[in-house]
């Protein structure tokens, strides 16, 4: 099964964050899976960090991708965040836009979409800048080694977030346990485990590169989590899927745990 996995090498080759972005997050007006999915993930973002009390001085984002929508609630429940991926044109895609440089991915719809959410308690601008300020620092991160962030040492954050990622970086479940055991590492005793992936999904595409995924049902997630060290809190399905042609998934879910006192 292994070997017919996307390698990390050619992530790292063939991976546009650019047709990524533009084809999964452009959030236009006319009505998509893309855009739904996109709409379900921000309305569960926004629940766990502005409603459900999910929150702390320290959030590290794991695999980021390009992307900065999965922050954009947490910057409100987090003193610092720090995004990690283990691309570098991810990575430096990332810096484009938190330093403002010409041709950065524009998320000021998804930006806006999210201020509604939130009451329109500050301007769209304010939040871009909030969300600026919070993000101290972008690393690369491979969750499939024992230290995830290499010799950078951190101080235990108090909530892991991880959204798409685990399920492309991982070629089999064995992976996946041990992924979320080394990701154990980073977090504080007590603190959260924020997960959002895709449900039972082998491969999603990006114009016509087809990128690998761990087909994974909730029971195996759930089994794997525990094993890890966690409670599980939450574990909710969404049951929109993306369109054939980008993903063949049966819908998302949304989980939240808490790492046992005496795990490691």
């Amino acid at each position: 099964m292994e070997s017919g996995f996307t390698s990390k090498e050619t992530y790292l080759s063939h991976f546009n964050p650019r047709d990524y972005l533009e084809k999964y997050y452009s959030f236009g007006s006319s009505p998509s899976a893309e855009n739904q999915i996109l709409r379900l993930l921000l309305k569960n973002l926004f629940k766990i960090f502005c409603l459900d009390g999910v929150r702390g001085d320290l959030l590290i984002d794991i695999g980021s991708g390009p992307t900065i929508y999965q922050l954009l609630s947490a910057c409100e429940s987090f003193k610092e965040i720090i995004a990690t991926d283990y691309s570098d044109q991810n990575l430096q895609e990332l810096e484009k836009w938190l330093k403002k440089e010409p041709g950065a991915f524009d998320w000021s719809p998804v930006m806006a979409y999210v201020c509604e959410l939130e009451g329109n308690r500050m301007k769209r601008t304010e939040k871009e800048e909030k969300l600026r300020r919070v993000v101290k620092q972008v690393l690369k991160c491979d969750v499939t080694q024992r230290r995830p962030l290499g010799a950078v040492s951190l101080p235990p954050a108090d909530c892991l977030l991880s959204t798409l990622c685990l399920d492309a970086a991982c070629p089999d479940l064995p992976a996946y346990r041990a992924a979320l055991r080394n990701l154990s590492s980073l977090l504080k005793p007590g603190g959260y485990l924020v997960i959002m992936d895709a449900l039972k999904s082998s491969y999603y595409m990006i114009g016509e590169q087809r990128f690998s995924s761990l087909s994974l049902d909730r029971e195996a997630v759930e089994a794997a989590v525990r094993e890890a060290g966690y409670t599980i809190e939450q574990f909710e399905v969404i049951s929109q899927s993306y369109p054939p042609t980008m993903a063949n998934n049966e819908g998302l879910f949304s989980l939240v745990a808490r790492k046992l006192s005496s795990s490691a």
